[in-house]
């Protein structure tokens, strides 16, 4: 390790997971927050946390999986009973949808403005995004979700930055990134992966129903990720996330 690198995580630590009271998860499509962190967000609210899910697109594209002869519309509202469905059951009842469509059919103005109304509404202490900085990430709506989110987090404390939004300012103190190949904190999830499953795999049935290679794909995954984050963390079962303090955010590159 540099000295930098040293001096950098005695001056200004990566903040834990844990250590606050509000977390605003933004997911993509209705399904993403449970695959990226639905273990980390049931933790969270059994802990008596304040946990807020914002879902930015309709996910009306998502029809490999859905019943034979379910059109755009009906899966935009089926998907969305299915994600406030999937959210009691990891214990998160405040659940938002901003609607824009699926496949990128936005702006990324209309974006940045309903995340930093969403921001200054719940006023979180954390933000979680999907990691835009991922080499393989294909998919415009989670690059466009995390490079939102980044803005908004950065420039959440900027009254003038948020009035531009029609937004509040807010001191938000912490983003996290999940869906991420370089984590830098990890968040034992133990007790709570049964219930990240149950959320995934008995409410996003348009995606994942029984039997649906994909569900089983998708299990085996996140049982090799939880196992692998493990084992960086000595932490039994984890969650991993690429954490940035206020600070690191615009400076300290470093981190």
């Amino acid at each position: 390790m540099s000295l930098t690198r040293l001096a950098l995580k005695i001056a200004a630590p990566v903040p834990r997971v844990e250590d606050f009271e509000r977390y605003l998860f933004i997911g993509p499509h209705p399904d993403d927050i449970e695959i990226g962190a639905g273990a980390t967000a049931a933790k969270l609210a059994g802990l008596g946390k304040q946990v807020c899910f914002l879902v930015c697109t309709d996910g009306r594209f998502g029809l490999a999986n859905a019943p034979e002869g379910t059109t755009e519309e009906a899966l935009v509202s089926l998907r969305q009973r299915e994600a406030m469905a999937s959210a009691a059951v990891l214990g998160v009842r405040d659940v938002r949808f901003l609607g824009l469509r699926d496949g990128a059919g936005y702006s990324m103005e209309a974006l940045l403005k309903g995340i930093a109304e969403t921001v200054s509404d719940f006023r979180p202490d954390m933000m979680f995004a999907p990691d835009p900085f991922v080499p393989s990430e294909s998919h415009e709506d989670h690059l466009r979700t995390g490079r939102a989110a980044r803005q908004v987090a950065c420039f959440a404390p900027y009254a003038g930055i948020m009035e531009g939004w029609g937004a509040q300012s807010v001191p938000v103190r912490a983003l996290a990134y999940y869906m991420t190949a370089r984590p830098n904190r990890f968040v034992g999830v133990g007790k709570t992966i049964s219930t990240q499953r149950k959320a995934l795999f008995d409410c996003h049935l348009s995606q994942y129903p029984k039997g649906c290679p994909d569900a089983k794909a998708l299990d085996t995954y996140l049982t090799l990720r939880n196992f692998e984050f493990a084992l960086r963390s000595l932490k039994g079962r984890a969650e991993g996330f690429r954490v940035l303090g206020a600070l690191h955010m615009h400076c300290l590159p470093e981190v």
